[in-house]
Formats: C-alpha cells, structure tokens, sequence
C-alpha cells in the first residue's frame, strides 16, 4: 500500500468514527442497489479530516503521488 503508515492512520480514525456512527448505513446501502465502492467513498466524504477531507487529500497526499486507487485501496482494508 503506498499510503505512509500515519496518514492510514489519520483515514482509518475518521471513517471507523463515522461507520460507529452511522451503523445501518451498509445495510441500506446495499438495500439500494448501491456499490461497495460507493459506499466506502460516500463515509469518506462524510469525514472531517483537518477540517476539510477534500483539501486534506488534494494538499498532502496527491503531492506525494497518491491517487484515487491507492486511497481505494485504504479504504477497503478500513472499511471491507
């Protein structure tokens, strides 16, 4: 995985915070016919990583040549 140790750290964090939060949300998802990769972008974006998830992953990991598939694939090891 290319993604450094802490910032899998710092991913991992929000999104358990959120799928604690949000406990039913898989079951609907999948409910309505929607994606496992849907789903984990979808707790992504719900997140507040340093106040702004979006600006988080373009100013530190994109510089660091992280894209969208290395991100995926954090996110399946965090969320299934």
């Amino acid at each position: 995985m290319k993604i450094s140790p802490e910032h899998f750290a710092i991913l991992e964090k929000a999104c358990k915070e959120k799928l604690v939060a949000y406990p039913d949300a898989r079951e609907l998802y999948i409910k309505h016919g929607l994606s496992a990769k849907r789903f984990r972008w979808d707790i992504l974006w719900t997140t507040e990583i340093e106040g702004n998830t979006s600006r988080w992953i373009t100013d530190t990991l994109y510089p660091l040549g992280i894209n969208d598939t290395h991100i995926d694939t954090a996110l399946r090891r965090i969320i299934g």
